[in-house]
């Protein structure tokens, strides 16, 4: 059986994403190379051709820190990492550019950041024009797979947790080693019981609070941010969500992950009144995830998509390991930040697509991870 590595840049660039889909969904390589399964993910082009206006919008939701605010530089082109030096150099991701290597459009997708209040049909440029998060790669494998335009809303914003900024609604408070720490719109994050409070203008949730805010009145605007809207209603259809960087700094916040991500999903379907809506994740966000407090969160995230753990979660929550993910250092644009795997486009790439993938999974009850293309023996 091959040997799994976690960096990227030992492998000949033609070989990469077909061993980043073998780890993302644990499958050998051999496995992932089957034509079947490679001709089941082929993407292509996009053309100009509208979506179908008479039927509801499916809107997904995509949440997190900032990895998923999007980190993957686009230029320049003679770095390694960057989207335009993985499509120039090493001929990755033909579908974003054109014949005339201008960047393709979906005019069946619509990308709208919530926080900035801008958005455009989604391209390679759509997030900043800098740089790119996992809704490109998402968006390129929901696009062609749904007969209905499609709205991506990305609400998040960087360094944030899980543990405390995005607390959702409900979480109770908890003791650990004699401090209390705060339940959903407690302040602040800990304390002593019997001893004063240190004043906090920030709450428990009060990001989930901002970011439920944000992409609520996105929705209630669709007239205005959503070209060609034609009064036909939307669904959510789906939610995303790649974080977990800040919540590895505390062991507390660590131990209590698994919790709080089940409380999440639950929270978010009953918030938005989209109790079938399908819930995607990627494990890590910033972290490699293999040891510590790192690999407990991705355990936890893990967990979700473990029927057995959870079998309220079941056919409707999928986790990708992104573990695989990590890109070397001296092969990225910006070696110091680790944090945001160096800025290195093709794990943004690669988790977007992962995620995109599993998405499908979820909606149409197929299986490109993996179940449809039994492991090779070797």
């Amino acid at each position: 059986m091959m040997k799994q590595t976690n960096h990227l840049s030992v492998l000949a660039p033609a070989k990469i994403t077909s061993l980043l889909f073998a780890l993302l969904f644990g499958l050998s390589a051999s496995a992932v190379d089957h034509a079947g399964l490679d001709a089941k993910r082929q993407l292509s082009r996009p053309d100009s051709k509208a979506p179908n206006q008479t039927k509801k919008i499916k809107v997904f939701i995509l949440m997190g820190q900032s990895n998923m605010v999007g980190m993957g530089d686009i230029q320049p082109e003679d770095k390694p990492g960057t989207l335009a030096h993985l499509l120039k150099t090493d001929k990755k991701y033909p579908f974003l550019v054109d014949a005339a290597a201008n960047w393709t459009v979906r005019k069946d997708v619509y990308y709208y950041d919530a926080r900035l209040k801008k958005g455009s049909y989604l391209s390679a440029t759509s997030n900043n024009g800098k740089s790119i998060g996992p809704e490109l790669g998402f968006g390129f494998v929901i696009g062609p797979q749904l007969d209905a335009p499609v709205l991506i809303i990305k609400s998040c914003i960087g360094n944030r947790s899980l543990g405390w900024d995005l607390l959702p609604p409900g979480s109770q408070r908890y003791v650990v080693d004699g401090k209390t720490y705060a339940g959903y719109q407690d302040s602040p994050a800990s304390w002593i019981e019997g001893q004063p409070k240190q004043t906090n203008d920030w709450y428990a949730g009060k990001q989930y609070d901002d970011d439920m805010a944000n992409a609520k009145a996105a929705l209630a605007n669709l007239v205005k941010i959503y070209p060609d809207y034609q009064g036909q209603g939307y669904e959510i259809t789906g939610f995303v969500w790649w974080q977990g960087h800040k919540d590895h700094l505390s062991p507390v916040y660590a131990d209590r992950y698994e919790l709080n991500l089940v409380n999440l999903i639950q929270q978010l379907r009953k918030d938005y009144h989209a109790p079938n809506a399908r819930f995607v994740l990627a494990t890590g966000c910033g972290n490699p995830g293999r040891t510590g407090l790192g690999l407990q969160i991705a355990e936890a995230q893990l967990a979700m998509g473990d029927a057995k753990k959870h079998p309220e979660f079941a056919g409707n929550v999928k986790c990708i390991d992104s573990r695989c993910c990590w890109p070397e250092a001296k092969d990225s644009p910006n070696p110091r930040q680790d944090y945001h795997y160096y800025r290195n486009a093709e794990t943004y790439m690669e988790v977007g697509l992962g995620l995109g993938w599993a998405m499908v999974d979820l909606l149409k009850g197929t299986d490109y991870t993996g179940n449809r293309w039994p492991l090779a023996k070797e």
